[in-house]
């Protein structure tokens, strides 16, 4: 705010502004000059007809599963770091969150492969060392065993060059009972074509070029980020493996539910005009208008990390 105001004082003298001036107009405009945030643009021609595939695939999903066709979205998750904390974590206690030792013992990395199963929400999972082609040739015939008796299995999957590797279309050759032809498929344009086909059973949809974001799996790496690596705290590669198996195990048995997928494939536009903006509509202020009133306060007090402790906290740390 400083350096803007600066800049119109000794460069446009006659509009000057002062520095409350600025903060207000930026406020009321919703525009927010000190942050940026990065983004991914596609530059493959078909995205918005591939995008739109792929989220029919997802809409028609449940219908699917009922005729025994399943929607699988695969991916990897690489380098989660296995961390020790020097220093044991000390937990919450009233007015004060939990506080973590930055300080860490780095016990190696692990790759896992993962599949999750669209209309039930399952998954299921390889952990490794690495993820290379044989690696999720071996994760494709894991799921194959597990999903034995639907009658189609259509994987969503983006564009890593291990998922369109010669072992990969030897997997789904045999689970579609094809001839496999090794000197037909030596280019990546003849495995994709192979590993596509619609007339298979078991085939592969490929998400556009820079748009990964379109797997549903991704939403389950997100969770699993937040839940269980952000606060990792493991004594080895032992105890990371044990926990990461018993929190899928858990999922699969008591979490475990379809994601409500929104997007349809069109582009992404802001729904309503710049008077009106999203810090407006917050909370019914758009009756009051965009500035925070004094009621706020009684109707949204703030966090309790900000007040006095309580009596009952009070009595909790006697």
């Amino acid at each position: 705010m400083d350096d803007l105001a600066r800049r119109l004082v000794n460069d446009y003298a006659d509009e000057a502004m002062s520095r409350a001036t600025i903060w207000r107009t930026l406020d009321e405009a919703d525009l927010k000059p000190h942050r940026s945030v990065y983004w991914l643009n596609s530059h493959d021609p078909d995205f918005e007809q591939r995008a739109r595939d792929i989220c029919a695939l997802y809409v028609r999903s449940p219908a699917l599963h009922q005729h025994g066709q399943l929607v699988i979205c695969t991916d990897e998750k690489t380098g989660m770091q296995i961390l020790q904390r020097k220093y044991p974590t000390q937990p919450a206690r009233p007015g004060h969150p939990e506080k973590r030792e930055q300080d860490y013992i780095r016990h190696g990395t692990r790759a896992l492969i993962t599949s999750f199963v669209v209309p039930t929400g399952q998954v299921v999972w390889d952990l490794g060392l690495t993820r290379t082609s044989r690696d999720f040739a071996a994760h494709l015939l894991h799921v194959a065993r597990q999903v034995r008796g639907w009658q189609g299995v259509t994987w969503v999957l983006d564009n890593l060059n291990t998922h369109w590797s010669v072992e990969v279309c030897e997997v789904l050759a045999m689970l579609n009972d094809r001839p496999f032809w090794p000197r037909s498929l030596r280019t990546g344009a003849q495995r994709r074509a192979f590993l596509t086909d619609p007339e298979h059973a078991y085939r592969f949809v490929f998400t556009p070029k820079h748009g990964s974001w379109l797997n549903q799996v991704e939403l389950f790496f997100s969770v699993l980020a937040r839940r269980f690596l952000k606060r990792g705290d493991f004594a080895g590669a032992e105890e990371f493996a044990a926990r990461l198996r018993a929190y899928l195990e858990d999922h699969n048995r008591e979490h475990a539910h379809p994601y409500r997928w929104t997007y349809t494939g069109q582009p992404l536009v802001r729904g309503t005009p710049f008077s009106a903006t999203r810090r407006q509509q917050r909370r019914g202020r758009a009756w009051f208008g965009g500035r925070p009133q004094r009621f706020d306060r009684y109707l949204y007090p703030p966090r309790p990390y900000k007040r006095r402790v309580a009596g009952l906290a009070n009595d909790l740390r006697n």
